[in-house]
């Protein structure tokens, strides 16, 4: 019937976005979305907020576009309607209030305190229960990928379609406090369970693990101890720069051979690169050097703004565009402190019945991060980059094609965007009077080299921490 054409129409456009988003996207951001009607070549459906529509706009733009002008048209529109409050159901967020399979029980062989069994000794066996200790709120869903990110969260991707069997075992996540190393870790090992639920996961702080090693040798049941370990299919150690003593290592170094000779996946964090790791035996150094090691580094402005949507869409608070921009621009460090930052403020304004405004979000901050530092200029850009490559102002905002030159300032756009809140077009005008289309051009040449080239990786990180270091 020609009423539900509508119907038809968003079904076949959603069955295209189910094969080429990923899952989590799919459910969260478009099975929500109801088709209201069709006119010629206008499609009118219903979204549950305004936030919703922005946040599907800002990330989902080019996707909805092919996909509707394939079902619809050369020709084709979307019109968004928001569903009125009053007819709203309750807010439930699949992603932050999930449930963790649970891990199938285990034959773990156990000895007798006393005995000293040699290798013919048939040991005797219990039923235990492992708790994976995974946190159902660091899921992957819960995360926002952006430079900072994107390879540990690429990574930890391809291991869960295949864990043990990929060249990224063991995985060696490292990074300052609250950029995301446990999120991640835990991320990978919530999604295996989801795809391998007879796989048994377990996620362990290396504090734990050094107080178990120390119980069982007052109680004379390390054997028992090392055979409990050495079941784990997946086997994920927090903070592994805290495994600092001899013993503790010893028999770390015996649990990590038997895993990943037996093709079990093995992944690490630490605060520090495995480089760095000085109180380490050098065998167990050498090994936990095998596979993948990523540092994660500093979140930029759009990551940190990206995270402060998704987090307060999640607390089901719609704040203003703002707040959010205050709080992106003033805490810069990590994601801890910005989520702390956000929080605070929520429970603030809702505890004393106020509007969550900026001037609130700056006394929130300042208990935070201290006084306010000097912002962020276009000038320090300019300065910073001229610095690094020994060019001068003249040179870099000139229409020179030489590569070097094109390239500074392409990284002093992209800086510029990544740290201030300017428009592209004024961006442009201050960097050598370019448009729009120049400065945005510019910024994905700049995220795409840094995917695939090393040394121009390395020109934006040194800029970036000198940028840091200059505030």
């Amino acid at each position: 019937m020609v009423q539900d054409r509508h119907m038809a129409v968003w079904n076949g456009c959603l069955k295209v976005f189910e094969q080429i988003l990923e899952p989590q996207q799919f459910n969260t951001w478009f099975k929500p979305i109801r088709p209201v009607s069709i006119q010629e070549n206008v499609l009118t459906v219903e979204v549950p907020s305004e936030f919703f529509r922005e946040y599907i706009e800002e990330y989902f733009l080019d996707v909805i576009k092919k996909v509707v002008k394939r079902e619809i048209g050369a020709d084709a529109r979307l019109n968004y309607m928001v569903r009125p409050v009053s007819v709203q159901p309750p807010m439930t967020y699949p992603a932050a209030h999930g449930q963790v399979p649970v891990n199938k029980t285990i034959s773990v062989s156990t000895y007798s305190p006393a005995s000293n069994p040699g290798p013919f000794v048939y040991p005797g066996t219990q039923r235990v229960q492992v708790n994976s200790q995974l946190n159902p709120v660091y899921c992957f869903a819960n995360l926002i990928k952006g430079e900072c990110n994107k390879m540990g969260i690429t990574a930890g991707e391809s291991i869960s379609l295949a864990p043990g069997k990929t060249a990224f075992n063991p995985l060696f996540l490292f990074g300052g406090p609250g950029l995301g190393k446990t999120h991640i870790a835990q991320a990978i090992g919530i999604d295996i369970k989801e795809k391998f639920p007879e796989l048994v996961v377990l996620y362990v702080p290396a504090n734990r693990f050094k107080t178990q090693y120390m119980d069982a040798i007052v109680k004379n049941r390390l054997t028992d101890f090392l055979a409990f370990y050495m079941k784990m299919d997946v086997l994920i150690v927090d903070d592994i720069q805290e495994l600092a003593t001899p013993g503790t290592q010893n028999a770390f170094f015996h649990v990590f051979n038997h895993l990943h000779q037996n093709c079990k996946q093995l992944i690490f964090t630490s605060d520090r690169p495995p480089v760095e790791l000085h109180d380490f035996e050098e065998r167990l150094l050498s090994r936990l050097k095998w596979g993948l090691s990523v540092e994660l580094q500093q979140p930029d402005y759009s990551t940190r703004l990206a995270m402060l949507k998704s987090r307060s869409f999640r607390e089901g608070v719609r704040l203003s565009d703002e707040v959010l921009v205050f709080l992106a621009t003033r805490i810069r460090s990590n994601f801890r402190e910005l989520e702390g930052a956000l929080i605070s403020l929520i429970a603030n304004a809702t505890l004393a019945h106020k509007e969550a405004t900026v001037e609130l979000a700056e006394k929130i901050t300042e208990k935070i991060v201290g006084e306010q530092t000097e912002d962020m200029t276009v000038d320090k850009v300019k300065n910073v980059v001229c610095e690094y490559f020994n060019i001068s102002q003249e040179t870099l905002l000139s229409k020179s094609r030489k590569r070097q030159i094109v390239q500074a300032r392409q990284i002093a756009m992209y800086m510029t965007r990544q740290h201030m809140n300017c428009s592209l077009s004024t961006i442009g005008a201050e960097l050598g009077g370019k448009d729009h289309a120049t400065v945005l051009h510019a910024c994905t040449t700049v995220s795409d080299l840094m995917s695939t080239d090393r040394t121009f990786r390395q020109y934006v990180s040194d800029i970036e921490k000198m940028l840091v270091a200059g505030r």
